[in-house]
């Protein structure tokens, strides 16, 4: 997975980026197929500004924002969104997959009666 950290209007310092990255993977080392993950990091007055762009196979494109007082608390509150919508989509995919196809179901009730 490729991840960036860029910063709108500010400098992203070490600590932050480090803190992002390592944020990212933890959260989203249960989806290996993504593809990649973009942290936007912004500052206006008093708030901080995070957002997170997630991007994987099938169109998969699921993005969260999240203001906070902290820096911190809100590259923690984006990431962990961002994992609840996956999750989410995952399931919706899943749901599909195990139920079988209506030529199937012909063919059995077929031999059946």
């Amino acid at each position: 997975m490729q991840i960036s950290v860029t910063g709108r209007h500010m400098e992203v310092t070490e600590s932050i980026r480090d803190f992002a990255l390592e944020r990212v993977e933890h959260e989203l080392a249960d989806f290996p197929r993504i593809l990649n993950a973009h942290v936007i990091l912004a500052v206006e007055k008093h708030r901080q500004i995070a957002e997170v762009v997630v991007q994987g196979p099938h169109h998969l494109r699921v993005e969260a924002k999240e203001e906070a007082n902290d820096m911190y608390a809100s590259i923690t509150a984006a990431v962990e969104k961002v994992a609840r919508q996956i999750e989410r989509q995952m399931e919706k995919w899943q749901n599909h997959k195990g139920q079988e196809a209506l030529s199937q179901v012909e063919v059995r009730a077929a031999e059946l009666g």
